[in-house]
């Protein structure tokens, strides 16, 4: 199809502020329906990316969409001052009603990206936008808090944090410098410090970032410096209005993405609350095995097989049905695409479902168990769906100054080492915990939400405990499904820190998010517990005082007690799903599906 391009068309802001959009659109006689792309990463990049997803603007205009790719605020060529997800509701609004306007368009607007240029999306779903019909956010989140920034668990995202935020100072300086002002000699401490194993993770107190205080003190000041949930974070939580939200979205995520937990949360809690029954209806879920930025499912340790390659392919499709159903009231588009599509780990296949978390989900506790200590993988802790025998405490010592070293997982790395990496590198740490099924002689299927119910105590007012779940192959690789951290201070609300009593047994849970994993004949049933996972997560002073402030002196180390056994039942809970497993993949409810 031939198509026409305008570059640098001003929009203008209801405040007088320009944004320069790029304006994609194939050759009709009829005005017709507009897709749009808002990005921090420049348009002229976004063009090229789709946004960061397998979906691309030239797909989409050869599909016959009009497509609007735009500079957001103090970013490219726009004008205005960058300050992360806070002009985004109403900017993403006066674009979408401008679009509308327009002679070429027919007064209908979509949107589709991932990461920030998912975020822009569900801001725009809460603003008066009556013209927006239908939105696709892939790997992104409604609550800022919980991802990406913080943890379910109240534990900063560090990695994250650091990384993304030295990045996008790297765009306010480069702006800076073509207008005559900044500090060049800032570029290469900018790039420096963004790198993954950047000496900025080892800095403390983590607030002591002068970079992003200079550059992008918003990094700073509304994300280091305020580590609870509350009133700080107003206006980045989207999702909590979604009775305002009244379009049917398209919620793309992998299982190794750091946003995964909140793609799903999402999905959820729109499909239950958003404001109308055809928004409500109009939810639609894929979960791939992706990472952040590696969506081919193919990483170092773990490669998924070619159904992976759906990322290139099925994903494009899905799009164009989805906006053909809500842009083109194409009421038969949808046709044949289950509301649910996951990739199933183990047996590495696709599957259609009719909702998440799956209807038929029986949720069985795992409990940790063992007649030893459970310290390192040499050590006797057992892990059994039996009820536990053995009362006993497990202790380790967890020092702020050698934490736990973070191995893949949903780390989002920019040289593609995150997803499902080994843990045996640090299966030898004495602050690890270690339990284990035996050999499995039937498989397993675990896909839905994962949580851990642990009794601990600390030594300290303050402490973390993390938890992973992981698969333990026949050839001895220990692949990693799901994580979580909690903060103990947070353990009863993210807004709300109470500290600990030392020496007195709590009862916490871990949210460990979610996976989809067949857990093969001769493969083994893993759980990791301990104190710290880094760079992902912010190191705990264990002082009880502001994390983010703490120098190196103040860190001191915390005894940290597991205690389990039928007084105390430590477990992890997993989603069991029986069903019958032909040879091909399984069709919704266990039908057999084509591969």
């Amino acid at each position: 199809m031939d198509y026409t391009v305008s570059c640098d068309v001003p929009v203008p802001m209801r405040d007088g502020i320009v944004l320069t959009t790029d304006v994609w659109r194939p050759v009709v006689d009829a005005p017709g329906p507009v897709l749009l792309v808002r990005t921090p990463y420049t348009k002229e990049m976004d063009i090229i990316h789709g946004g960061g997803a397998p979906v691309t603007v030239l797909q989409m205009v050869r599909a016959g969409y009009a497509v609007a790719v735009q500079d957001v605020r103090g970013t490219g060529k726009s004008e205005g001052v960058f300050v992360p997800n806070v002009d985004e509701g109403p900017d993403c609004a006066d674009t979408i009603r401008w679009l509308a306007a327009q002679d070429w368009c027919d007064g209908k607007v979509g949107a589709w990206g991932n990461s920030y240029l998912g975020m822009v999306q569900l801001w725009a779903a809460v603003e008066d936008a009556p013209e927006l019909a239908a939105i696709a956010p892939g790997t992104t989140s409604g609550d800022l808090y919980r991802a990406p920034w913080y943890s379910r668990g109240g534990a900063m995202s560090l990695g994250v944090v650091l990384t993304w935020g030295h990045l996008m100072s790297q765009t306010v300086l480069s702006r800076a410098l073509a207008a005559g002002t900044g500090d060049d000699a800032d570029l290469p401490r900018l790039m420096a410090a963004a790198d993954d194993d950047s000496p900025s993770r080892l800095r403390l107190p983590v607030a002591d970032q002068p970079l992003l205080r200079k550059y992008l003190p918003f990094m700073v000041e509304r994300i280091i410096e305020q580590p609870e949930r509350g009133g700080g974070w107003t206006g980045m939580t989207p999702i909590d209005r979604a009775a305002a939200i009244t379009v049917p979205a398209l919620h793309v995520g992998g299982w190794y993405d750091n946003f995964c937990g909140e793609t799903l949360r999402t999905y959820e809690i729109l499909k239950a609350g958003a404001g109308t029954g055809q928004a409500r209806a109009g939810q639609r879920l894929i979960i791939g095995p992706w990472s952040h930025v590696n969506w081919s499912g193919i990483f170092p340790d773990r490669r998924f097989g070619p159904g992976a390659a759906l990322a290139a392919s099925e994903v494009t499709r899905w799009h164009g049905a989805f906006f053909d159903r809500w842009l083109r009231d194409r009421e038969d588009a949808l046709d044949g695409l289950a509301p649910v599509r996951i990739f199933v780990m183990g047996i590495d296949q696709w599957r259609d479902e009719d909702d998440w978390p799956l209807p038929d989900t029986r949720y069985v506790s795992f409990h940790l168990d063992g007649n030893g200590p459970a310290n390192t993988a040499a050590g006797a802790g057992v892990l059994t769906s039996a009820e536990p025998v053995h009362d006993a405490v497990d202790t380790y010592l967890y020092n702020p100054q050698q934490p736990v070293p973070t191995l893949g997982g949903t780390l989002m790395r920019m040289d593609g080492y995150d997803g499902p990496a080994d843990q045996r590198p640090v299966h030898d740490r004495d602050d690890v915990l270690v339990f284990t099924t035996g050999i499995l002689t039937e498989p397993v299927e675990v896909t839905g939400p994962v949580t851990a119910t642990l009794f601990v105590s600390s030594s300290a007012a303050d402490t973390d405990f993390t938890v992973k779940l992981v698969d333990v192959h026949p050839d001895g690789r220990a692949i990693i499904l799901c994580d979580g951290i909690l903060r103990t201070r947070y353990r009863e609300a993210l807004d709300r820190p109470v500290l600990m009593q030392p020496g007195r047994v709590c009862e916490i849970t871990v949210d460990l998010i979610a996976t989809s994993n067949v857990f093969l004949p001769g493969h083994r049933i893993l759980v990791e517990v301990s104190s710290s996972n880094f760079p992902r997560y912010d190191r705990n002073s264990n002082t009880g005082g502001t994390i983010a402030e703490a120098a190196a002196a103040d860190l001191v180390v915390a005894a940290n007690h597991l205690h389990r056994g039928p007084a105390h039942p430590s477990r992890i809970t997993l989603p069991i799903i029986d069903r019958p497993r032909p040879h091909a993949g399984l069709g919704r409810s266990g039908r057999r599906e084509a591969t």
